[in-house]
């Protein structure tokens, strides 16, 4: 019964973005809001009905970590690089880490020195918000934080990083452009590229084809023998660097493909990619099991979080104003640092714009490989103050 129940939350996980996609497209209403932001309502739902078979944990697992590299190949294949986006990009990286280090040492100086391992925490804070989970846990032994200090503060994390997403999703995206400069030449109105609106607007029929059927096969298997390579070299190297390495790999080999012209070429691409994001949404939010979160511990340590956060945020877009980062290139930056690069699909295809995807990844590649020396950095600078 057990395997039953786990091969049906499976073709749950698996078939959900379809019958979403299908009502999206269909009730003007939920179009406007979008499939990502639905499908993390609906995953965060499963997760909190009380129904959880035996290994659904296990499941959840395996399925979050096989999406994303089967998506970022697949999503860069139709991307065209653009050079002279270089200069916005080292722009949002540097605007991006210093909101971080300047939201982090503020909140210290508010809460942080209310709280037993203030500093340790706030290097902590730095790592995980400019890198991921990874610098986190690499920080955590570096600095000997307390494990309960561990467990309350990854607790407060997924509460956080919900509401973070939540508010990008739902007015977010809108109200950053409304306030910065926003690449109306390069993406319509509803905020799709002119010349990827048919792709983008999430229209399956055609895969279906004898021809389309063909493509996807040939795409599938490019992804998966690119995947295999990313993860066969990152395994060779030190431990502790495979997420940086593979992530880096993944993007490097998926943008050498996109200048391959029979590859660039091969349609629906971006579209299969996608889908594995949209399962990725839902199976992600059902991870968030709101009733075992702690969050009976240190109010000044929630604090401390919300301030790093949404004070991060605010940061990076006045300083995005003050330098002219376009709204998308900073929202995908700040996704980038504060959820990691395994959100930068989800985000970019939440704002329809295929543009910004290559950004977020190269950025959460430095992201990962910064976030350790940062957080230890930071973490002596605030024992000072």
């Amino acid at each position: 019964m057990t395997t039953f129940n786990l091969v049906m939350l499976c073709l749950v996980f698996c078939l959900a973005p379809a019958g979403v996609l299908w009502v999206c497209r269909n009730v003007s209403f939920l179009g406007k809001i979008g499939p990502v932001l639905l499908l993390y309502i609906l995953g965060v739902i499963i997760g909190n009905i009380g129904i959880k078979p035996e290994g659904m944990a296990t499941l959840q697992d395996i399925m979050s970590s096989a999406m994303v590299p089967l998506a970022i190949p697949m999503m860069l294949f139709g991307c065209t690089f653009r050079l002279r986006e270089t200069k916005q990009q080292l722009k949002a990286l540097l605007t991006g880490l210093s909101a971080v280090v300047i939201a982090v040492i503020g909140g210290y100086l508010i809460f942080g020195r209310n709280i037993e391992e203030g500093a340790k925490i706030g290097g902590m804070l730095t790592g995980v918000y400019t890198g991921g989970t990874i610098n986190l846990a690499a920080l955590k032994t570096m600095l000997g934080v307390k494990n309960e200090t561990y467990i309350l503060l990854n607790s407060y994390d997924m509460l956080v990083s919900f509401l973070y997403l939540t508010f990008l999703l739902t007015i977010g995206i809108k109200l950053f452009r409304r306030f910065l400069p926003f690449k109306s030449d390069a993406v319509t109105s509803t905020g799709r590229n002119k010349m990827e609106v048919q792709e983008e607007e999430g229209d399956y029929s055609n895969l279906f084809t004898k021809e389309g059927m063909r493509d996807a096969g040939k795409l599938l298997g490019l992804t998966f023998l690119i995947s295999t390579v990313s993860a066969g070299v990152a395994v060779l190297l030190p431990e502790g660097s495979f997420m940086v390495v593979f992530i880096l790999m993944l993007t490097t080999l998926g943008l050498a493909c996109s200048f391959i012209k029979p590859i660039h070429n091969l349609k629906h691409s971006y579209n299969i990619g996608m889908y594995f994001i949209y399962i990725f949404c839902i199976v992600v939010a059902s991870m968030a099991d709101l009733t075992n979160l702690n969050i009976t511990g240190s109010l000044n340590l929630l604090g401390y979080l919300i301030f790093v956060v949404f004070g991060s945020l605010v940061i990076q877009a006045l300083l995005s104003r003050l330098f002219k980062i376009d709204a998308d290139t900073m929202v995908i930056a700040s996704v980038t640092f504060i959820n990691s690069p395994p959100f930068v699909p989800m985000m970019a295809a939440a704002m329809k714009n295929r543009r910004v995807l290559v950004t977020g990844l190269m950025l959460g590649t430095i992201g990962y490989a910064v976030g350790n020396y940062l957080g230890f950095l930071i973490s002596e600078l605030l024992k000072l103050l």
